[in-house]
């Protein structure tokens, strides 16, 4: 050790006795370039902030028994707490499945601005702003959700063009680490497109902007202050930042937002296949003639590739023209597809290459066959904003889990409402103000005794959990 140091120690006696202009110098860069991005750094997140929000989530989760007792399942009453990005100024705000999970209280808080430049001077200038928010979609395949609160004119993201993101862009993580509200890190795009699964269909941006728990539903914005992804989760050992941050892209964002703001899901553009990515080992074992790219798995029997002729094994090389090299290419490319739109695939069989052209089909649900259960006239609810049919032996079959087996099953919500509207698709309402509900008559007649715009307290029950939900009668 000490005959280590002496040869450290003689190697940098050895490099200060050099002449000066021995190694050539990097110029400093101007004053005043430092200072232009520091002012262009501060311009942006004063911009972004206010559309930034920090989500509270108070609900029933599974929690760990500390006695490891073999008791099974712990639930208790927990708090946590993640961010979102206003998205529209109607008070539409996206943020992460995940945070909202068993959610049965959720409030925001919006950003107040911060006086003056004297940096104590926002511990108090920046307190914030505490509202209700409702729950007005999820897709949990994506980890995307989309809350709604009753406040106008709000400043929202523009979306940023996803094919435009670049790696190495710099970017900022906005959100609230640990619960420390209005932060910003920054930071490159590490990958414009990533898996984490090679047959997953899912894509994230990956980045090395700091990303902590608090982060998640976040935004992820480029120097243009456009929304690049939704932070949605880290790969750490420690649980903190270790510069493996990845985000939900744009594109995704936009394919799903306008599906969620109207039905509460996102129906998803297929066409019966199901698929995953050549890997070396497919590629000896099946004696692919092609090294990389997206192999058919399945076909579903009945739907548009089956009845266009596409068979397992066979290899997709393009869609409507454009390459398909992943998974996430072609689930991405079909979910800008509405149904009835016709699709052309270029397959590779064997040694033979063919095409064949098929309709884009949306499969009904469960939850999207609801809606067919339902006449506009006969089973709307005005007063709630919705359609409904009475849970009997027909409809209680596609709700399994179901805890009380009588009420009103909510099959749709009615357009036209401005109201804010807390029930979804799929929601069976058991009590209005703790007056049991048995029918849709019901519901109307217990209605029927409430003002328009008075607030009443609905019992109902999603996914199985029962819930408190209150709202305004139209």
């Amino acid at each position: 050790m000490l005959q280590a140091t002496r040869i450290a120690l003689g190697t940098s006696c050895l490099i200060l006795a050099l002449p000066v202009g021995a190694f050539a110098q990097a110029p400093a860069p101007p004053l005043s370039v430092l200072r232009d991005m520091d002012a262009a750094i501060q311009s942006l997140t004063t911009t972004v902030a206010p559309s930034v929000v920090q989500v509270l989530v108070t609900g029933y989760r599974a929690v760990e028994d500390a006695n490891h007792s073999d008791t099974g399942l712990v639930i208790g009453r927990q708090r946590s707490l993640g961010s979102g990005a206003i998205i529209d100024p109607d008070g539409y705000i996206v943020t992460n499945a995940h945070v909202v999970a068993g959610a049965q209280q959720v409030r925001v808080v919006l950003h107040a601005g911060v006086a003056g430049g004297d940096p104590l001077r926002s511990l108090a200038a920046d307190e914030g702003v505490t509202v209700p928010a409702t729950i007005a979609g999820v897709a949990k395949d994506i980890d995307l959700a989309l809350l709604k609160i009753d406040r106008r004119g709000l400043r929202a993201l523009p979306l940023a063009n996803y094919s435009s993101t670049k790696q190495g862009e710099l970017v900022f993580a906005f959100g609230s680490p640990d619960g420390l509200r209005n932060s910003v890190t920054m930071g490159v795009v590490s990958s414009a497109a990533r898996q984490v699964d090679p047959d997953s269909p899912s894509v994230y941006i990956q980045t090395d902007a700091p990303i902590n728990p608090g982060n998640s539903g976040g935004p992820l914005v480029n120097v243009r202050g456009e929304l690049v992804g939704l932070n949605t989760f880290i790969l750490s050992e420690s649980g903190g930042s270790q510069g493996l941050g990845f985000a939900i892209p744009s594109i995704v964002i936009a394919s799903a937002y306008p599906q969620l703001k109207k039905y509460g899901h996102v129906h998803r553009g297929v066409i019966g296949v199901n698929v995953q990515a050549i890997s070396p080992a497919l590629v000896e074992g099946l004696h692919l003639t092609r090294s990389s790219g997206v192999l058919v798995s399945d076909v579903a029997p009945g739907l548009p590739a089956d009845t266009a002729g596409v068979q397992v094994g066979d290899v997709i090389a393009s869609m409507d023209g454009k390459p398909i090299d992943a998974v996430p290419v072609l689930t991405l490319a079909l979910n800008t597809k509405a149904a009835g739109d016709v699709v052309t695939l270029d397959l590779l069989r064997g040694s033979q290459r063919l095409s064949v052209r098929m309709p884009v089909a949306e499969p009904a649900g469960k939850i999207d066959r609801l809606g067919d259960l339902s006449d506009f006239v006969k089973s709307g609810v005005s007063k709630l904003g919705i359609l409904g049919v009475d849970l009997d032996d027909n409809t209680a079959p596609l709700l399994p889990d179901l805890r009380v087996p009588s009420g009103v099953l909510v099959t749709a919500r009615r357009a036209e409402s401005d109201v804010d509207n807390p029930l979804m698709t799929g929601d069976v309402v058991h009590a209005c103000n703790s007056i049991t509900v048995r029918s849709l008559d019901g519901l109307r007649v217990l209605l029927d005794g409430v003002a328009a715009g008075s607030q009443i307290v609905l019992q109902i029950e999603r996914s199985g959990r029962l819930m408190f939900v209150t709202m305004a009668t139209y």
